[in-house]
Parts: C-alpha cells; sequence; structure tokens
C-alpha cells in the first residue's frame, strides 16, 4: 500500500469510527493531531480508532476529541478526512470555540485561566532558567564549602549581574503581560491591557514589595481627589488584580464602542476605557483582588504546612488527573503569587508527577509487546522526564491503565520528600529533571532526591503491576 493509499484509508476509517460524518461538527488540526468537535463522544469507537494504521493516540480534552498521527502526516490524514466528510477547513481556534459551547462553568473557568497564562509560559520560563543559572553562580556552597562561584572567579560577577537583570525583567513588568493576553482572550485590545499592566507597576507608585513595611510604618501614599484617599500602591507580583483589570477593561470598551459615535470612536473609546478602568483598578477592585489573591496564597500555604508530608503526598498522587481535565493550569497564577510571596513548592510537586510519568512510560514500553506502542512510548516517556506528559498519559498510561496507576504512586512517594523537605522554587519552570535550576539553591539536592525516588519507584511500580495479569490484560493476551 503506497503513502497515498494509507493516507485516505486511515481518514475513511476515521470517519466512521468517530460516529460518521454526521457526527462531526468541526474539524482542525495542529502540528500532530487531528482536533475534533463531535456531536455525541460517546459514539466515537476508541478502541478501533487506536487499532488504526497511523494513529499514535487519542484524547479528548476542553471538548475536543483528539486523534494523535503525528507531524506530516496529520496533514495529508486531514485533507482527505477534509473531502471524505464535506466540512469547510477550519483554524484551531475556530474548533475551540466550537469547543467551548460544549463545556460547563468550571471546564469554562479553567480554559480560561489557561487561555490567559499558556501563552505566557516561554517567558516565564525563559526568565526561570536564566534565575536558575544565577543561583548556581551565586549560591554559596553549591561547588565551593564557603563561598560562591563568583566569589572564587570575581570575573563572572558582571555576567551575574547581567543574567539576573535579564531574568527579573519578566516577573518585574509581569502585570504588563498578564493584561495584554487577558485582554486579548476577554475581547478587548491587548495593546490597552498592556497599558493597564504599565499603569499597575508604575514607578511614580509605592513598589508592591515595600507595601508591609509601609503599613506598618504609616507612611503609605495616597490621592487625595473630591473626598476621596487612594492608595497610590503598585502591583507588582500579584495576578488576581490585573486579571480583573482587563476584564472590566474588556467589558467597558465594549459598551463604548456601541455607544460612541463612530467619527469619535478611535479617540474617546481608547480614552475612556483607560481612564474608567485604571479609576476602578485604583479604588475598588485592585485592592479587593489583591486581598483575595493573598487569602488564596496563604490559604494553600497553610494546607502545605498544616499536612506536610501527607498533603504532599495527596497533591503529588492527584496531580495527574488534575492534568488530565487541564485543571492544572489554573495552579499557574497561584504559583505566580508564590512565588512573589518568597517561594512556591508547587514546581516541585509538578516535576515529581512528570517524572513519574515519564517513567512508568518507559516500564511499559519495555513490558508491552506491541511494536507501536513501544515506539509511542519512547519518545513520549523522555518527553515526560523533561516536563510534557501529556503523549505519555494519553497515548501510553491511560490506555494501558497500569502504568497511570504506578506513576500516581511514584508521583506520592516523590511528592512527600519534597514537601518533607520544602523544597521551593523562585520561578516557574520547566517541570521535570532540568527544573532544578528554578528552585532555592539550598533545595536543589532535595529536588534531585525527590524526582529520583518518583523516577525509580513509579518504574518499580509499575514493573510488578505489569506482573499482573488482572492489570495488565495486554501483556497477558499477547503471551498466550
Amino acid at each position: 500500500m503506497t503513502k497515498e493509499e494509507r493516507y485516505q484509508a486511515t481518514a475513511e476509517q476515521l470517519v466512521q469510527l468517530v460516529g460518521g460524518k454526521e457526527n462531526i461538527i468541526s474539524a482542525a488540526h495542529c502540528a500532530t493531531r487531528l482536533r475534533l468537535v463531535l456531536k455525541d463522544e460517546s459514539k466515537a469507537n476508541v478502541d478501533e480508532i487506536l487499532k488504526t494504521d497511523l494513529v499514535k493516540g487519542q484524547f479528548a480534552n476542553g471538548g475536543q476529541f483528539q486523534i494523535i498521527i503525528g507531524s506530516g502526516t496529520v496533514d495529508e490524514v486531514y485533507k482527505r478526512f477534509i473531502q471524505i466528510t464535506g466540512l469547510a477547513e477550519s483554524t484551531k481556534t475556530q474548533v475551540k470555540q466550537a469547543a467551548d459551547k460544549k463545556m460547563n462553568p468550571l471546564q469554562r473557568l479553567v480554559k480560561t485561566l489557561s487561555d490567559v497564562f499558556v501563552p505566557l509560559i516561554p517567558a516565564l520560563v525563559a526568565s526561570g532558567l536564566m534565575m536558575g543559572l544565577n543561583n548556581i553562580m551565586t549560591a554559596s556552597g553549591l561547588f565551593f564549602p564557603d563561598h560562591s562561584l563568583v566569589q572564587a572567579y570575581p570575573g563572572l560577577a558582571d555576567l551575574a549581574s547581567m543574567i539576573n537583570t535579564f531574568a527579573s525583567a519578566a516577573y518585574s513588568f509581569l502585570p504588563i503581560l498578564i493584561g495584554f493576553s487577558a485582554a486579548k482572550m476577554f475581547g478587548g485590545n491587548p495593546y490597552l491591557g498592556a497599558v493597564i499592566g504599565m499603569i499597575m507597576v508604575s514607578g511614580d507608585l509605592l513598589n508592591a514589595y515595600s507595601y508591609g513595611t509601609a503599613v506598618t510604618e504609616g507612611t503609605v501614599p495616597y490621592w487625595n481627589i473630591f473626598g476621596l484617599s487612594i492608595e497610590k500602591v503598585g502591583y507588582q507580583g500579584t495576578v488576581l488584580p490585573v486579571l480583573a483589570a482587563a476584564f472590566i477593561l474588556a467589558w467597558v470598551e465594549k459598551l463604548l464602542h456601541k455607544a460612541i459615535p463612530e467619527v469619535l470612536d478611535n479617540l474617546l473609546t481608547p480614552l475612556l476605557s483607560v481612564m474608567i478602568t485604571s479609576f476602578l483598578t485604583f479604588t475598588v477592585v485592585g485592592g479587593i483582588m489583591r486581598t483575595a489573591g493573598n487569602l488564596l496564597t496563604s490559604g494553600l500555604l497553610w494546607l502545605h504546612d498544616t499536612l506536610g508530608v501527607f498533603g504532599g503526598m495527596i497533591f503529588g498522587f492527584l496531580y495527574a488527573p488534575l492534568t488530565m481535565t487541564g485543571m492544572h493550569h489554573s495552579l499557574l497564577p497561584i504559583e505566580i503569587q508564590l512565588v512573589a510571596a518568597g517561594g512556591s513548592f508547587l514546581l516541585g510537586i509538578a516535576s515529581c508527577n512528570n517524572v513519574a510519568q515519564g517513567a512508568a512510560t518507559l516500564c511499559a514500553m519495555l513490558r508491552t509487546k506491541d511494536k507501536k506502542m513501544k515506539s509511542v512510548a519512547a519518545t513520549s516517556g523522555i518527553s515526560a522526564l523533561l516536563g510534557i506528559t501529556e503523549p505519555a498519559m494519553f497515548g501510553v498510561n491511560l490506555k494501558l491503565k497500569y502504568p497511570f496507576y504506578g506513576a500516581m504512586i511514584g508521583s506520592a512517594l516523590g511528592c512527600g520528600y519534597v514537601t518533607l523537605t520544602n523544597v521551593l522554587n523562585i520561578s516557574p519552570g520547566s517541570a521535570g529533571l532540568i527544573g532544578f535550576v528554578c528552585v532555592l539553591p539550598q533545595c536543589m539536592v532535595n529536588f534531585l532526591i525527590g524526582v529520583a525516588i518518583s523516577l525509580v519507584s513509579g518504574f518499580a511500580i509499575t514493573w510488578v503491576m505489569s506482573r499482573s495479569p488482572r492489570l495488565n490484560k495486554e501483556l497477558e493476551s499477547a503471551e498466550q
């Protein structure tokens, strides 16, 4: 069979296996996956889809039924899929919009947070890795007993200082990034969202990190306007206030577009949108949301500190199911808030989970008799060790089931250790083996021990489970 014939046959089979063309609302594709929105996902024959030629995996998330095919190949299958169904080609955005209509309110909230923060991850990761590099150079006792690498080699001091300047920029002006992304997501002008973010971290305001001291000393600056006393305090390191401000901006902007005559729209709408939003932010919304963010951070810290190792193990055990639903994205705003408060424990938890998933996948690769599964497990297992778990989870571990259970237990054990030793990261980063560069220097060794526990236990427990015919039905049937 030629390549063209395989593409055609795969497309024809998939159309039938997802319930026929009458069950398909829309279809698009990304670099590796066919993304479908189905009227009724229960009509899709997942078992047969996974057996189809060229298909490497399948999962459903956020209202989308996604079929993993592979880079390049998915383009060819998609072309034929569209021809067979008679559907118009859709963009990923259009498919997401169709999928959003099928979500419940909680799913929509999680997706909103995901849509705002996921585009910011490259910037945060880049800054986090640079912070980690600066940590390595300036940490006392890491390479030498009583001093740092910079102290041992003074010529590196300016290089470390430069790297620290580069690393701190994204976090110093984080409200600008969030303002741009959130305003765009809420349907407003993203550049006006960025302006709101700039206003919230203006140099004319008291830096938010100095607010606590200023309250104690009674030196908080104020604006006195029409009898109102308004605190002149910035929002550095905060998340919820700028999210709320971006939402208000988009709402006000839409109202003004409708109310203001077209001839004056370009002049008055941006002006009034920024002024009204900024005034509401500093008088009402900002303070409420700052308090809410601080309470949320304090609550999560209380749970972590109160339940200790037990809480860490529960968190680690449940982290993979959170990832399945996409709710792990909702933790990113909390992590940023924790980092601003001095350090977050979430990177250690996420890293232990991801490494455990990767170890379980690699174990499944050794145990399975299916050549296709071996190939998928080899690449996705390594990817999970480096922080990208979705291919491993959906393509291997959930399909075989026992590796997923083994990974959850392995994650719980590693997370218990990093909680016991209070491993804290000072920036978000790659949640995997290389995540150690984003943690405090004194936590690096314990971070590596924690992920090593997850790796070894995740692999070992998965291996033991694979010996059980009841758990590993695939292996049992292959050996008969």
